[in-house]
């Protein structure tokens, strides 16, 4: 069985090496695949682009999306995995620094399975990050062919 690769979309530099750490520190050792924004999620997900050659059929077992992209924003990413049927049951983290109702209760509107603060504090995200990896990665039972 291939191993569990989780698709990581974030912009900021300090954010993406974090997260390295806090997978390293809960020992979760998936493949973390990094985009900078919104166009090149979209890009590696549908198979176009850089990412042309990519097996269509090879979906992340998981997505954690900053809102906050240049490009195409997170809002966008979601809508757009969600309205494409090759996508719509892969799971969506939204791991974003935002705490505006607004982007809680429109991330849910488009579908995310799960909204996350990012904390501030290090151990705190290393938490956050364990528990991430914990449920989708090794509780969830994703559906048939999903």
């Amino acid at each position: 069985m291939k191993e569990k690769e989780i698709l990581l979309v974030e912009d900021n530099p300090d954010d993406v090496e974090l997260t390295r750490i806090a997978f390293a520190e809960a020992k979760i050792a998936n493949t973390l695949t990094v985009v900078r924004d919104g166009a090149e999620a979209l890009d590696f997900l549908f198979t176009r682009g850089a990412y042309a050659d990519r097996d269509p059929e090879d979906l992340p077992s998981i997505v954690l999306l900053d809102l906050n992209l240049p490009k195409v924003d997170g809002r966008e990413v979601l809508q757009a995995i969600r309205g494409d049927v090759r996508t719509r049951a892969l799971p969506v983290v939204v791991l974003t620094t935002s705490n505006e109702p607004f982007d809680v209760e429109a991330s849910y509107a488009l579908g995310v399975n799960s909204y996350i603060r990012k904390p501030v504090d290090f151990e705190q995200f290393v938490w956050a990050v364990k528990q991430v990896g914990l449920y989708w990665l090794v509780l969830n039972q994703p559906r048939e062919g999903g």
